[in-house]
């Protein structure tokens, strides 16, 4: 079969169709095979021998049978099997590591935030610590007998995600790193092989885990600010990341409010992130504990509590820098919110411990700036995933990439009275299991014997995307 100038294996579409049903599952859940072959349009055999294909990897399981009456033999009901499968994304930023490892349903399984002075590591030195701690991570009791199918690491960058480059991130000194090539060699080294490993922003992914696993999920149309020694946006319109022509879109820490204003990491003057970053929120709030040197290590974290104590307090400064950051910050979401419109704005990281005294003029600011009536309806909330929202992010993007068709699915797993193989990557798609051994759950007047490779007449020849994710490219599914 053709589409364009290029031709299409029915072996692609199978596992495109495979891809279809996990989501279709994963959507309906419980449900029967005769749901999903309405759901889909593909036909009740061919769903049904996409099913078993699933089972057999451990990907779909059955639950029991429905209750509702009908004519012939209730449906058998279908769930996702959360046994087989893990996730891992990891973040990097100036100062810490974190990790999350989530199952098929999305459920954190490890979840780690380990302190680490990543600008004073350097690149390679920091690429190292990274796959050291994947490497742990797959190695973890709580992931034994699973395959992990891919890691995610979040990087505070412009990042060129297709080729996992981080192109510059100023606050970790780094320039022009191959960073996905890279962890693939080290975990390749340690005898991780055959994990996909993508690289991409961390704001990017923080967005995706609010609108995926966060207070608010399912706001299609927001916007997640880090709040970390940089400021970046993650936006989501409609459902799917906003990148731009080049993947650099959000940047909205670099949007200069002050010409005239403090010296940015960037170069330049009086951008947001040298106005309301958390570096100068502390350099007012704790002046006399502020370093002479850039921030790092564990200085973030610990300037952080303190400012929090000294604002409990009532502190004078503590509360004035606060304050003058929140005015700032409106400022900002102001020109965001002009431009983009999004229902909701959540900030994360440190903002979240000092949101109580920077939401107040961070609102007020907002909705007197932005050139809509109320701010076009948009609120500024908190986050409450944490330091740990890009990591959670990037393993829930690698989730719902596999339902997508853009990972490789695990190939069959030994039943569990056979040792468990050891965690590695995903094997080659198998061979479908007999079809006929499925169709029985159907009911009897269901045909039994059709091709298990041949899609649905006119439903599913072109490759399926997820539906928060048109463009097709993992980072953007949402």
């Amino acid at each position: 079969m053709s589409v364009g100038s290029g031709t299409v294996s029915f072996q692609t579409v199978r596992e495109t169709n495979l891809g279809v049903v996990l989501r279709t599952v994963r959507e309906l859940a419980p449900c029967s095979r005769a749901a999903v072959a309405a759901a889909t349009g593909l036909n009740k055999t061919t769903v049904s021998s996409l099913v078993a294909d699933l089972m057999a990897r451990r990907l779909v399981r059955e639950t029991g049978r429905s209750s509702r009456q009908r004519v012939g033999r209730p449906g058998v009901l279908l769930d996702l099997d959360d046994s087989s499968i893990a996730a891992i994304g990891l973040e990097v930023n100036v100062d810490y590591l974190s990790v999350v490892a989530v199952d098929l349903l999305q459920r954190e399984l490890v979840s780690r935030h380990v302190p680490f002075d990543a600008r004073s590591a350097g690149a390679e030195a920091c690429a190292r610590h990274i796959a050291r701690t994947l490497g742990a991570t797959v190695a973890d009791p709580a992931l034994r007998g699973r395959t992990v199918v891919g890691v995610s690491v979040a990087v505070p960058a412009l990042i060129d995600a297709p080729s996992g480059t981080v192109r510059h991130a100023p606050n970790l000194g780094w320039r022009d790193v191959p960073l996905r090539d890279r962890l693939s060699e080290l975990l390749c080294e340690a005898g991780v092989e055959g994990v996909p490993v993508r690289v991409d922003n961390d704001a990017n992914l923080g967005a995706v885990a609010e609108y995926r696993v966060g207070s608010f999920a399912g706001t299609a149309d927001l916007a997640y600010l880090t709040g970390e020694v940089g400021i970046g946006a993650g936006i989501l319109t409609g459902g799917g990341l906003l990148r731009g022509v080049s993947g650099f879109a959000g940047e909205v820490g670099h949007l200069s409010l002050a010409p005239d204003g403090p010296e940015c990491a960037c170069g330049r003057r009086g951008c947001l992130e040298a106005l309301a970053g958390i570096g100068a929120i502390l350099r007012g709030a704790v002046p006399d504990r502020f370093p002479d040197h850039p921030l790092s290590g564990s200085d973030v974290a610990e300037l952080v509590g303190a400012a929090v104590e000294r604002a409990e307090a009532g502190d004078d400064a503590a509360v004035g820098a606060l304050e003058r950051a929140g005015t700032w910050l409106g400022r900002g979401l102001a020109v965001l919110i002009n431009v983009t419109n999004p229902s909701l704005v959540v900030l994360g990281g440190y903002f979240v411990p000092l949101g109580p005294w920077l939401l107040p003029n961070c609102r007020a600011e907002a909705a007197a700036s932005a050139f809509a009536p109320e701010a076009g309806g948009c609120r500024v909330e908190l986050s409450s995933l944490g330091l740990s929202a890009a990591a959670r992010g990037g393993a829930t993007a690698m989730i719902h990439s596999l339902d997508a068709g853009l990972l490789p699915l695990p190939g069959p797993v030994a039943p569990a009275s056979e040792p468990a193989a050891p965690v590695t990557g995903p094997e080659p798609a198998a061979p479908a299991p007999d079809p006929a051994s499925a169709s029985s759950e159907e009911p009897t007047a269901e045909p039994t014997a059709e091709p298990t490779a041949e899609p649905a007449a006119g439903h599913a020849e072109s490759p399926a995307t997820d539906a928060a994710h048109p463009g097709g490219d993992t980072a953007d599914t949402a």
